[in-house]
C-alpha cells in the first residue's frame, strides 16, 4: 500500500496523540500530577486540532454535496491556498463540478437547440400532463394556429372550442385524425396527430396540429380545375354542331315553307322547336364560354399598394350605386401607411364581387350597411374584411358557396365567389366566410 503525504500527516498526528494519551497515563499512575497538568492542554490541543481537521474536510464535503444538489457549479474550490492534506479533496471537487458544468452546458444548448426547432416549424405542438391537464409546453407556431396567446390547461381550451377539445381528448396514442379549429374569424382544418409519454412516474400527451386547409383548397381547385376543361370542352364540342344543325334546318325549312301545309300551325310548332334548340344550344355554349374564366387566371402581376387607395377605388366605382339604394358605407381603417403585395386589378374584381353580394344581401335591410375594414391578426398577417347586415347565409348554404356551380340566386352564375378563392389562392392567402341568419355575413381575405 503506497501512502501520500497527507495520510502519514493522519498517521503522525494519530500516533502522536497516543504517545501523548500513554505519557498522560503513566503520569497518572506515578502520580505525578504536576506534570500530568502541564501535559493536559497539549493533549486538548491536539485532540481540537484533530477534530478541526475532520470538521474542515466534512464541510467540504457538504459544500460540494450542496452546490451539486442545488446544481450551483459557480462554485469553486481554493486549491492553492488550501493545506496540504486538502488540496487533493479540494482539487477533485473542482474537477466533479467542472464535469457537471460541462454537461449542464451540453444539455442546456441542445435544450435551446431543440427549442428553436420547434419554434420554427409551422407545426403546432403542445404537451401536457395526463393527471391534471396542465400545459408543459406549447410552442408559437400553434398560438398564432389557435390564437391563444396562453393555455394553463388543456381543459382551458373547452371555453373557446369545445369541439376541437374533445377530437384532443380521445385522439389515441399514436393515431392521427381530421379535426376542425374554430376562430372568432372563421375555421380551419387540421390533421390531429398525438402520442404518449412517461417521465419521473409522470404521464404526458403530446399533440401536434397541422393545418391543411391550403393544401385541401388547393387539391380542391386543381379537381375543380380539371372537372371545368373536361366540361367545357365537352359541352362545346357537343352543342357547337347541334347549334350549327338548328340553323341549317331553320333555313331549309323556310326554303320550304310554300310548299308546305301549315294550316294545323305544324310549321310554325316546327320552326319554334328549332328556335328553341338553337336558343338553348347558343345558352349552353355561353355557360361553357363563362366558366372557363375559372382557369385564365394563371399568374398574378404584384404590386405594393396603400389599403387606402384600394378601398377609395373601390368607393368611387360603387358610389352611384349606393347612392341609388340608400346605402351606407363605412370604411374603417386605423392604419392608413397598411400596404400590400397584391395584383389590384384581381383583388379589386374579389371585392367588387363580395360588395355586390352585399348589395344584393341588405336589399330588405330597413338601414343597409356594408362595412369595409382592414387589419393585421395575431400572426401580423394583413386582412381585408367585407361586412354587411343583411339576410345572413343559412349553415348548409355556407359549406357550398365556394364551389363553382353553386348559387342561391335564380340569375347567379355560381362562378363569383369560386373566382374570389381562386383569385386569393394566387396570392398565397385565403377568403372565409361567417354569417348569422338575420344578422349579417362576414367575408374575411386573408393574406
Amino acid at each position: 500500500m503506497t501512502f501520500k503525504n497527507s495520510d502519514w500527516k493522519i498517521i503522525w498526528r494519530v500516533m502522536l496523540l497516543l504517545a501523548t494519551l500513554v505519557l498522560a497515563a503513566f503520569l497518572a499512575v506515578r502520580n505525578a500530577w504536576v506534570y500530568l497538568v502541564i501535559l493536559t492542554p497539549v493533549i486538548v490541543y491536539q485532540v481540537i486540532l484533530f477534530i478541526r481537521l475532520q470538521r474542515t474536510a466534512y464541510n467540504e464535503l457538504n459544500q460540494f454535496v450542496k452546490s451539486v444538489q442545488y446544481r450551483d457549479f459557480s462554485r469553486s474550490f481554493d486549491v492553492a491556498g488550501a493545506s496540504a492534506d486538502m488540496k487533493p479533496m479540494r482539487k477533485g471537487f473542482n474537477d466533479i463540478i467542472e464535469a457537471f458544468k460541462q454537461m449542464s452546458k451540453e444539455k442546456e444548448t441542445q435544450y435551446q437547440y431543440l427549442q428553436q426547432i420547434l419554434e420554427l416549424v409551422d407545426t403546432g405542438i403542445i404537451s401536457y400532463k395526463v393527471s391534471t391537464g396542465e400545459v408543459v409546453w406549447m410552442n408559437e407556431s400553434l398560438k398564432k394556429m389557435l390564437q391563444l396567446p396562453y393555455l394553463k390547461t388543456i381543459g382551458s381550451l373547452k371555453r373557446r372550442d369545445e369541439a376541437l377539445y374533445n377530437d384532443i381528448l380521445s385522439l389515441k396514442s399514436g393515431s392521427s385524425k381530421i379535426a376542425t379549429a374554430h376562430l372568432e374569424n372563421g375555421s380551419f382544418k387540421l390533421i390531429l396527430a398525438g402520442t404518449t409519454f412517461q417521465t419521473d412516474g409522470e404521464k404526458y400527451n403530446l399533440a401536434v396540429f397541422q393545418n391543411v386547409d391550403e393544401a385541401l383548397d388547393e387539391t380542391e381547385a386543381k379537381a375543380w380545375e380539371k372537372l371545368l376543361n373536361v366540361m367545357t370542352h365537352e359541352i362545346m364540342n357537343s352543342i357547337a354542331p347541334i347549334s350549327s344543325l338548328a340553323d341549317t334546318l331553320k333555313h331549309r325549312l323556310k326554303e320550304s315553307m310554300s310548299h308546305l301545309n301549315n294550316d294545323a300551325g305544324s310549321v310554325d310548332d316546327l320552326e319554334l322547336g328549332i328556335d328553341t334548340i338553337k336558343r338553348r344550344s347558343e345558352g349552353l355554349l355561353k355557360f361553357a364560354e363563362t366558366y372557363r374564366n375559372l382557369n385564365k387566371i394563371s399568374a398574378p402581376s404584384v404590386r405594393t399598394v396603400y389599403v387606402r387607395d384600394l378601398f377609395e377605388d373601390i368607393n368611387s366605382l360603387m358610389q352611384p350605386t349606393f347612392d341609388q339604394k340608400n346605402i351606407s358605407l363605412d370604411i374603417v381603417l386605423k392604419d392608413m401607411g397598411m400596404m400590400l403585395e397584391i395584383d389590384t386589378s384581381l383583388i379589386e374584381q374579389v371585392l367588387i364581387n363580395l360588395v355586390v353580394n352585399s348589395i344584393e344581401a341588405i336589399r330588405d335591410s330597413p338601414e343597409p350597411t356594408i362595412t369595409l375594414s382592414a387589419y393585421r391578426d395575431i400572426s401580423k398577417k394583413p386582412v381585408i374584411k367585407v361586412a354587411d347586415n343583411g339576410t345572413g347565409i343559412a349553415p348548409d348554404v355556407m359549406e357550398k358557396i365556394f364551389i363553382p356551380f353553386f348559387s342561391t340566386k335564380k340569375s347567379g352564375s355560381g362562378i363569383g365567389l369560386s373566382l374570389c378563392k381562386q383569385i386569393m389562392m394566387l396570392h398565397k392567402g385565403n377568403i372565409q366566410v361567417q354569417s348569422v341568419e338575420g344578422e349579417g355575413t362576414v367575408f374575411l381575405l386573408q393574406f
